[in-house]
């Protein structure tokens, strides 16, 4: 190994303790500080995206990439307003969750402390080095950024307004360390670290993901897909559905919670479905469907492909969707448990029990109800932004904040209690 990256994390480790000490307000100021520098350097980093985007189209990425590596004002607007939100909230570090009295006297604390250093591994997105800054300095973390070389200038100019920031109040920039060299040996450096790195986060496609995880010796949250449903029962609304239909699936396909399948009960198909491909259609939306939605398809003057199995499982990140007509919402909670990644799922539906039957019988990460699968998101749901959004059942699960990078630790009161009385040694 070279050592370039290790370097790195030693010096973001000792970094770490400066911002773990800061007083909230102090770490407030920093985070909002962040926001005001990103506004400042609009001209520098739009320059710096332009370039990014040419060299990307040159080398023929996709459309879904391209959206997500794009920066324009209203987006660099809404990074800057992110990170003040997240500046804004609750400081999660000492918060007590849970204080109990033994009956020996002593007093039982649970208290958020850091994880300490995360590896943010990253592709395309350019807002995630702001936002995941943001979050593990608001829970007293320092962070270790490996972009993807496509964004490369996106990146250093972001990077360049926070360490404007940090510098601003005497802090090391170190606690930001964005890795600028795009050698993929620099990665596997990265996840070799376990004696430095305490959490690695990638966010991209599912072939980074399955790389960090198979190749890690640190630990690692993974989100690999976001195969998304929308489920219209029976007893939907059909104007609220369609509603939810096209907002989950045409207003940003290349995103994570948009949706990917859709299942409509066999009793509201007919007045459904002929009306919801329609609308997909106008709004260049694929459809491929099994033979029952293709029978609805004639009464709606629109192609519906044929669909199999694989189209069921897949992320499309586009504007295409697969659809399928399930006989009862025990069905459609079985075809999510099979083609499922524990995501986002939806159900339509004005029967208040069929509700509680889908959210009790899905284990998705978030499930809605009447409500688009676009909220699982980190700003929707409150967090201000989200690191990731983890599909693993360890630590955290759903969009990740602040109080999702820190770690609750035990800490004991008492007034000379011990364990066994009357067993000091004498001399």
């Amino acid at each position: 190994m070279s050592g370039y990256v290790r370097d790195m994390a030693l010096q973001a480790r000792e970094a770490q303790a400066a911002i773990a000490v800061l007083h909230p307000d102090e770490r407030r100021a920093l985070i909002g500080r962040m926001g005001d520098e990103i506004g400042r350097g609009t001209a520098t980093i739009l320059q710096a995206n332009t370039q990014d985007i040419a060299r990307a189209r040159e080398a023929g990425i996709g459309t879904a990439m391209l959206d997500r590596l794009l920066l324009d004002e209203p987006r660099l607007l809404a990074i800057a307003d992110a990170l003040r939100e997240i500046a804004a909230q609750p400081d999660p570090l000492g918060e007590v969750t849970r204080r109990e009295t033994r009956p020996n006297g002593i007093v039982i604390e649970r208290q958020r402390v850091p994880l300490g250093l995360i590896a943010m591994i990253y592709e395309a997105r350019p807002n995630v080095t702001a936002d995941a800054a943001a979050l593990c300095l608001k829970a007293g973390n320092a962070v270790l950024l490996r972009g993807g070389s496509e964004a490369r200038n996106s990146n250093a100019a972001i990077a360049e307004c926070l360490h404007a920031a940090l510098r601003a109040q005497e802090l090391p920039e170190a606690a930001v360390s964005l890795v600028a060299d795009p050698a993929r040996e620099h990665v596997l450096e990265l996840l070799q670290l376990s004696d430095l790195v305490d959490l690695a986060i990638p966010r991209g496609g599912e072939s980074l993901i399955r790389f960090v995880a198979e190749h890690a010796r640190v630990p690692v949250i993974k989100h690999y897909k976001g195969v998304c449903h929308l489920y219209v029962d029976a007893a939907a609304d059909v104007e609220r559905a369609l509603d939810l239909l096209v907002d989950g699936k045409a207003s940003r396909p290349g995103v994570c919670n948009a949706v990917e399948t859709l299942l409509v009960h066999r009793d509201i198909a007919a007045r459904f479905l002929p009306r919801a491909l329609s609308l997909l259609a106008r709004n260049g939306v694929e459809t491929r469907g099994c033979d029952r939605t293709r029978l609805q398809s004639a009464y709606a003057g629109v192609e519906v492909k044929p669909a199999d199995e694989a189209d069921f499982d897949a992320e499309y990140l586009d504007l295409i969707i697969a659809a399928r007509v399930v006989d009862s919402l025990d069905d459609a909670l079985a075809h999510i448990a099979r083609h499922g990644s524990d995501h986002t799922e939806v159900i339509a539906t004005e029967d208040g029990a069929a509700a509680e039957a889908f959210v009790r019988g899905t284990r998705s990460s978030a499930v809605m109800v009447n409500a688009s699968s676009r909220f699982n998101d980190g700003g929707e749901l409150g967090l201000g932004a989200e690191i990731g959004i983890s599909t693993t059942r360890l630590h955290a699960y759903g969009p990740m904040g602040a109080e999702s990078l820190t770690i609750e630790r035990f800490v004991v009161r008492g007034e000379g209690q011990v364990r066994h009385p009357g067993s000091r040694l004498r001399t």
